[in-house]
C-alpha cells in the first residue's frame, strides 16, 4: 500500500523559503504572486493491507518523526 504525506508550516509560522521563492519569481518577471508557502511531500510504501491501519501507522510516523507538529501540519493520502 502507498501513502503520501504532505507537510506544511502552520498558518502564522514564518516561511523564509517561501518568501525567497516569491521574491525570486518576482525577479524573474512572474508578477502577481502574492505569497508562497513551501512544504515537503513524503511517499511511503507500506506492507500494511488495511487502509485504516495504514493511516493510523502513518499518523504515528508523522507525530514521532515526519512532521514537527509544533509548527507544521500534515495531510495523509492512502492509496
Amino acid at each position: 500500500m502507498k501513502a503520501r504525506v504532505h507537510v506544511m508550516l502552520k498558518d502564522g509560522v514564518l516561511d523564509p523559503q517561501g518568501a525567497a521563492v516569491a521574491h525570486a519569481l518576482g525577479a524573474l518577471g512572474f508578477d502577481g504572486v502574492e505569497g508562497v508557502r513551501q512544504g515537503k511531500v513524503i511517499d511511503l510504501e507500506l506492507a500494511e493491507t488495511d487502509t485504516a491501519a495504514a493511516e493510523a501507522r502513518v499518523r504515528e510516523m508523522c507525530e514521532k518523526l515526519l512532521a514537527n507538529t509544533v509548527i507544521e501540519r500534515y495531510d495523509i493520502e492512502i492509496g
